[in-house]
């Protein structure tokens, strides 16, 4: 489906754009945009790649114009452009609410009237029963995205979503942490020994965000059946690959704005969800405000139903997260004595 088309990554520099180029580059399709605000790792990228179907363009999404310019001629776009740091979208919760909320409404308006065909948004498990300034923003950014889609020409545009897990070894994630601590000898820092996050890779990301490119439709959104496990069993998978069981690991408590466990699906949404065998679809509610018009087709008892969280879904042990991160080139690396960065 991208052959001879453009294609545009919002937040292009990030952990996901590296891994989507490394898949398509090498492919028939025309261009790839890479849309950010940050000119120095867009020239990192221009240099590394070298690719002349491999065009950037300096912009923010809390700029309407910028993604407007930037956005013409393109046939699909992944929008991932985003605040993601908890802690740090704690203390700023209006830059959060700046770029996630109102930077996907510019998104999404200047695809309509740029006639782009498909765009996928990236969303996150802290969108599902937010507690924190992220995942509320990340709700709103999914709320504005199904708004958005009820009002679009699905034969022109096709407005979808993606919900993430932990995605490892991502740009800021607890993965190269741990590994930047082992490097320079320090102990591990860990906030919850029984904490549990959702583990894919960014091969996995990729996978779903074409998945939803392929069987999307209006306001759907997509996510991946993932395994999970404790901070405290990633932490001895990594010391077991390196042959440093004794290592020392300190507990620092809980940051800002984190929970115990995430939700992928909540048990409304388990309620509605159709199961794709690897992934849920989670279609829009399409009923209009006119409720009075609906014929009652039964109740759901959604107090029977589970969500779809980190605590319930399969759960790893420290052989079977090690596995995991054996499809992590970086970490082989590490293992072998050899650094390299998490990114290629």
């Amino acid at each position: 489906m991208f052959k001879d088309n453009v294609l545009m990554i919002t937040g292009g520099t990030g952990s996901f754009g590296n891994a989507v180029l490394r898949r398509f580059l090498d492919t028939d399709i025309a261009e790839i945009r890479i849309f950010s605000r940050d000119e120095k790792k867009q020239d990192d990228m221009r240099k590394a790649y070298n690719n002349p179907k491999l065009k950037f363009y300096i912009g923010d999404v809390r700029d309407y114009q910028s993604i407007l310019n930037a956005t013409r001629g393109v046939d699909y776009i992944y929008h991932a452009a985003a605040l993601k740091q908890v802690p740090s979208c704690e203390f700023h919760p209006m830059e959060a609410v700046k770029t996630n909320v109102v930077g996907t409404e510019n998104l999404l308006e200047a695809a309509i009237q740029n006639g782009v065909k498909r765009v996928v948004c990236l969303s996150t498990d802290k969108a599902v029963y937010p507690i924190n300034a992220m995942g509320i923003s990340k709700a709103m950014m999914e709320k504005v995205m199904v708004a958005k889609s009820r009002n679009v020409d699905e034969t022109k545009t096709v407005i979808c979503g993606t919900r993430y897990g932990n995605v490892m070894a991502s740009r800021g994630s607890v993965i190269p942490l741990f590994v930047d601590q082992i490097r320079a000898d320090m102990p591990i820092t860990i906030t919850d020994p029984s904490m549990t996050r959702f583990m894919m890779t960014l091969d996995d990301a990729v996978d779903l965000v074409l998945y939803a490119f392929e069987h999307g439709k209006n306001g759907d959104i997509f996510v991946q059946k993932a395994p999970a496990a404790t901070i405290e069993t990633l932490a001895q998978a990594i010391l077991s690959l390196i042959n440093r069981t004794e290592y020392p690991i300190n507990i620092m408590g809980t940051r800002h704005g984190e929970k115990l466990y995430e939700a992928l699906l909540s048990r409304e949404e388990m309620a509605c969800a159709e199961d794709m065998g690897q992934y849920f679809r989670v279609p829009p509610d399409l009923r209009d405000l006119n409720y009075a018009k609906y014929v009652e087709q039964g109740d759901t008892n959604i107090s029977e139903i589970e969500d779809y969280n980190s605590h319930n879904t399969e759960r790893l042990d420290v052989e079977g997260m090690k596995q995991l991160l054996r499809k992590l080139d970086f970490m082989n690396a590490f293992a072998a004595g050899k650094y390299v960065s998490p990114e290629g």
